[in-house]
């Protein structure tokens, strides 16, 4: 799994085989969610408390997600993003 952060017990990750549109994938746990990074459209089920940090993660590196989903495209490797502290 090309995990690009961690923080608080969250994985965020990209993967080289994933389709349009850009994305990326969290796990906490058995729970999962995608979240959009046009628009930050979530699918999938996460506790209320770690979907609020994920979406404060993504509000502040989208940026940074868009150009690793640029380098997904790529085939190229991914830049790790910092996590929430």
């Amino acid at each position: 799994m090309p995990e690009i952060s961690r923080f608080y017990g969250i994985v965020i990750a990209m993967y080289f085989r994933d389709h349009e549109p850009a994305h990326f994938h969290a796990l906490y746990g058995d729970y999962e969610v995608t979240v959009a990074i046009g628009d930050g459209t979530i699918e999938g089920r996460f506790p209320k408390r770690a979907l609020a940090l994920v979406v404060e993660w993504y509000e502040r590196h989208r940026v940074e997600l868009e150009e690793n989903w640029r380098r997904v495209l790529e085939k190229k490797p991914l830049e790790p993003i910092e996590g929430l502290k």
